[in-house]
């Protein structure tokens, strides 16, 4: 009796879990990570990725849950038997940096752009301990993960992921998923400048096999074309 007590509460658990942190396979050894927020007050994912590589993790942005912050670490060291070395957010919303002080902490490099760490600093953000000035490639145990500054849009500092050898561009906010209905949150956003800045990321990437949105389905490789139409339906 004692046993299945214990085994209902850890089948409990683990479910709860489940419900605030999944993590799917995407490709090779890519995983997104979706964690829950709520805006207007609905409950929102917010969609975040690793790579696993033989020296270790590295991570794109940051559970928005700051309730996953550890589980997180704790589900990936679990999974794969690694920890994560480094840290990129790639703008200074808090679904993206909420957890780099904590990250920090634990022994994580943390990264973003010096614009993003500017406006972090600005409004009370949590910031990176190490900064890039400009497109940077990080090459980890063969693998190249370029970041890439497409221009304004979602927000002034959103940067884009590239992951070369698995040919998957990591959009965050500044792809709309096609399941979005509108473009979200835009009282930092550059309408005028967006669609441009989405034509020059799909110039410079153009044999992407998966994109990846910050928030919602990920299932379709057409959300660049989706954020488009979104953006000319919102200037009529």
């Amino acid at each position: 009796m004692h046993r299945i007590v214990i085994l209902f509460l850890f089948f409990k658990t683990a479910t709860a879990c489940s419900q605030d942190l999944e993590i799917k396979h995407l490709t090779g050894n890519l995983y997104v990570y979706t964690t829950y927020n709520a805006y207007k007050n609905t409950k929102v994912p917010s969609n975040s990725m690793y790579l696993v590589t033989n020296a270790g993790v590295v991570l794109t942005d940051v559970p928005w849950d700051t309730t996953q912050f550890q589980p997180l670490l704790d589900s990936i060291e679990a999974r794969h038997h690694k920890k994560p070395l480094i840290c990129i957010a790639t703008h200074s919303h808090e679904d993206r940096t909420a957890a780099l002080e904590y990250f920090s902490k634990k022994g994580i490099k943390t990264y973003t752009s010096t614009m993003t760490d500017s406006i972090s600093k600005a409004t009370g953000k949590k910031r990176a301990s190490f900064l890039f000035t400009k497109d940077t490639t990080f090459n980890i145990d063969g693998y190249k993960i370029e970041t890439f500054y497409p221009g304004k849009g979602h927000t002034a500092d959103n940067i884009t992921i590239w992951f070369a050898k698995d040919k998957v561009l990591y959009g965050g906010c500044f792809i709309k998923s096609t399941a979005a209905i509108d473009l979200g949150y835009t009282a930092e956003a550059y309408l005028q400048d967006w669609a441009s800045s989405l034509i020059k990321l799909k110039n410079k990437f153009p044999s992407y096999k998966y994109v990846i949105p910050g928030h919602e389905t990920w299932s379709s490789n057409r959300s660049i074309e989706h954020t488009l139409k979104l953006l000319k339906a919102s200037q009529k």
